[in-house]
């Protein structure tokens, strides 16, 4: 009985004469959920809820390009541009596969206008420069080869690698000669502990790192034993480990430093990498391809924030420099004729 009810219902899905959420929540179930983690799918999941609030039981394919539109336009207002945009895509991509399977006969999500508040911006919580630089110089006094945590912090700070890619790391991914990092896998921690692939293709990438990084990879290599585990950061138990382990340990080091950021965790690491990297004039697109990113639209997209805060500080560095053209003493009233 149970399985002729799956039957029909998968029947109703490939005609299209399912409401949008149950068809969206088949999708990801099957392309999208043994991959990701479940940070990830519980947005998977909002978006859901999202759609059925909408959308009710409008089955997928009475749905018109205007409907969708409408739904964009009503999200779009108490949202940020770059929130609304990560919606749209995942939306496209279950709509797009819909129409591939011949489930629904055109792409109701076709050229929508992402519509957003502007006024809403995502601010990603970083640490400035001397709160940075305190954390930095407090790991590297305070590191031991049993406890990885501290290690991984470092190489956050000084790579702006995800805590899944630092996991993964071996020492055949580390080349000492050439200060490189290689990152081409990571470490799902949520599904047992096991190598998985990077988040996307453009996140497989080489990262150049510094003369500190690569002797604190020197170190440790020196004082572990290679030949028990190719896996850099173990315990002393020869585990990973935790996300949470680690994200203590980051809180502790910040109690101690009386470093106060509300709702910072690891990949906050990372944003203050970006800030940082920022600060010191580095390139965008550089940025861009040291995190993976695909092109500099995500890089823009996620750090729009940060680049605005940045654009503020270079104009008033435009103006004072401007202004030193000028000598003070010249009366300006009296020169312009």
């Amino acid at each position: 009985m149970e399985l002729e009810l799956k039957l029909q219902k998968n029947s109703g899905i490939y005609r299209g004469e399912v409401p949008f959420h149950e068809y969206f929540n088949s999708w990801y179930e099957i392309y999208k959920a043994d991959s990701i983690m479940p940070i990830t799918l519980s947005r998977y999941k909002a978006t859901e809820h999202l759609i059925k609030k909408f959308f009710g039981e409008q089955k997928i394919n009475e749905i018109k390009r205007a409907d969708y539109q409408s739904f964009i336009n009503e999200y779009g207002k108490q949202h940020a541009p770059s929130t609304v945009i990560e919606k749209n895509n995942i939306l496209k991509k279950c709509v797009q596969n819909a129409l591939y399977d011949s489930v629904i006969e055109k792409d109701f999500t076709f050229n929508t206008v992402v519509v957003s508040n502007k006024n809403r911006k995502v601010k990603v919580d970083y640490m400035n420069v001397q709160e940075l630089k305190r954390l930095t110089e407090y790991l590297l006094n305070h590191l031991d080869y049993h406890y990885s945590s501290n290690y991984m912090i470092l190489t956050a700070i000084f790579t702006g690698a995800r805590i899944g890619e630092i996991m993964a790391l071996t020492w055949k991914d580390i080349n000492l000669n050439f200060k490189t990092i290689n990152i081409n896998k990571a470490w799902n921690y949520f599904k047992g502990g096991k190598f998985k692939e990077t988040k996307t293709e453009s996140s497989n990438r080489i990262i150049p790192i510094n003369k500190t990084l690569v002797n604190v990879f020197k170190e440790l290599k020196n004082a572990k034993d290679p030949q028990k585990t190719d896996l850099l950061f173990t315990t002393q138990f020869g585990t990973i480990p935790s996300s949470n382990a680690v994200n203590k340990t980051l809180r502790k080091n910040m109690e101690k430093l009386d470093i106060n950021r509300k709702n910072f965790h690891f990949h906050s690491l990372c944003h203050s990498h970006v800030a940082y990297l920022l600060s010191q004039g580095v390139d965008i697109y550089a940025i861009a391809k040291r995190l993976g990113h695909s092109d500099i639209t995500t890089t823009t997209r996620t750090y729009a924030y940060l680049i605005d805060e940045l654009e503020k500080s270079n104009d008033e560095k435009i103006i004072s420099g401007l202004d030193l053209l000028v000598d003070k003493n010249v009366d300006t009233k009296t020169a312009i004729k």
